[in-house]
């Protein structure tokens, strides 16, 4: 039987733990084993988790501690080397802030990914308590340097109900095979939030991986806002910061040169039209830094 290392990041998310155990405790599917990689411990964490675990039960768990705030890719290179050298054929990297109620749906992804031979599946997510999209699918625009995600408010339909290929999706909820890391390595932790998933995929995609679209599944995203939302200060650093980075390591001339110009020019108008004087500061110290940051070599794919 194929094993599976389900791994999430948590970062202040309490309030959210107990839909996602209690997901994961309607698992038919039970040969796995989740880390839960915490960014922001605390005595409450650990005494609501015991609970939850005792309340939920699941097969086993390890609660790693960091004693900052590392980021998601680096939290997510945590679990997923502790799953390979478990063993673990399959990893499944999840949010906690994500509900599912279908309790054939691990074991489907797993017979998925064995059957047909798919090397990374994703279910169809949609927003916490409707039937509205969040994610049917993603592609790279790589002429703006970012990617989008397909069906984003839409209603779900028959137009979000096909099994398909793409190249590019949020790592939200994806399973992903042990080949997949053997092939192309880990998360690029120079990113530590935002773009990180996207690094990744195109190195996977580079590598002729495709991303599985499994639509008969679907979860639960009650969206996160811990970072502050877009516009906050932080975000404004780090998408920004990111975005630049990212094009710099995988584009090649003329298609970094239209996507730089297209990125400088689109955050020129928010700071020169919308931003306060602390959100210019942060925009240009991210356009400053993302240009300054030097490629990580052990993830460089041009």
């Amino acid at each position: 039987m194929a094993k599976a290392g389900l791994v999430t990041v948590l970062y202040k998310c309490d309030d959210v733990l107990e839909g996602f155990f209690k997901s994961l405790s309607n698992q038919s599917f039970s040969n796995y084993h989740l880390y839960l990689i915490d960014n922001s411990p605390a005595v409450e964490t650990d005494r609501l988790i015991i609970h939850l675990a005792d309340k939920y039960p699941i097969p086993g768990y390890t609660h790693i501690k960091n004693p900052e705030n590392c980021g998601v890719a680096k939290g997510n290179n945590q679990g997923i080397k502790l799953a390979l050298q478990s063993n673990a054929d399959f990893i499944i990297l999840l949010n906690s802030d994500i509900d599912f109620s279908q309790p054939f749906l691990l074991e489907e992804m797993l017979n998925c990914a064995i059957e047909k031979k798919e090397d990374m599946i994703i279910p169809k997510i949609l927003y916490y308590g409707s039937r509205k999209i969040w994610m049917a699918g993603g592609e790279f625009i790589n002429y703006r340097g970012t990617s989008r995600s397909i069906g984003r408010n839409d209603d779900d339909g028959d137009l979000y109900n096909n099994e398909r290929y793409f190249n590019c999706a949020p790592t939200c909820f994806m399973l992903i095979g042990s080949k997949v890391f053997n092939a192309i390595g880990f998360m690029d932790e120079s990113y530590f939030v935002y773009y990180d998933d996207n690094d990744f995929l195109m190195r996977a995609i580079k590598k002729g991986f495709k991303i599985y679209f499994l639509p008969v599944l679907e979860v639960f995203h009650k969206v996160s806002f811990s970072t502050g939302g877009h516009e906050s200060l932080f975000s404004i650093y780090y998408l920004n910061r990111n975005r630049i980075y990212f094009i710099r390591k995988h584009f090649l001339f003329p298609l970094k040169q239209i996507a730089l110009t297209y990125t400088l020019l689109t955050k020129a108008m928010r700071y020169l039209f919308f931003y306060d004087a602390d959100k210019k500061r942060e925009l240009l110290r991210a356009f400053k830094d993302g240009f300054q940051m030097k490629l990580n070599d052990e993830y460089y794919t041009n």
